[in-house]
C-alpha cells in the first residue's frame, strides 16, 4: 500500500475522530491530516489535537495486520504527540483500511 493508496482510502471512507484533528506524520513520505471538526481528509500539515509519527512501512504492517499498533508503540516504531485519547480512538481509523 503506498501513501496515495492510503490516502485516496481515508478519503473516500471520509475517516475521521469525531471533533478531533488527528495528523499522520510520515516523514519524508508525506503527512494525512484527518479534521472531524470539519468532517475532511487532507495532505496537509495543519495543527492537530495528536500526532501520529510513524514510518509509511510499519503504517502499512499495522494497516494490514501485520504488526500490532500497542507492539508498534512500546517498541518505538510509533509515537504520539498530543492527546493520547485520541490515539486510542484510531482503531476504527485502522480497519476502514483493511477494507
Amino acid at each position: 500500500m503506498t501513501y496515495d493508496e492510503i490516502l485516496n482510502r481515508f478519503t473516500s471512507a471520509a475517516v475521521t475522530v469525531p471533533g478531533k484533528k488527528v495528523k499522520f506524520d510520515f516523514g519524508d513520505a508525506g503527512k494525512i491530516h484527518l479534521d472531524g471538526s470539519a468532517n475532511k481528509v487532507s495532505a496537509n500539515d495543519d495543527p492537530a489535537d495528536t500526532t501520529i509519527k510513524v514510518k509509511l512501512e510499519d503504517f502499512v504492517d499495522m494497516a494490514s495486520g501485520k504488526l500490532d499498533p500497542t507492539s508498534a508503540f512500546m517498541q518505538g516504531k510509533l509515537r504520539v504527540e498530543g492527546d493520547m485519547g485520541v490515539a486510542m480512538q484510531l482503531q476504527g481509523v485502522m480497519a476502514k483500511l483493511r477494507g
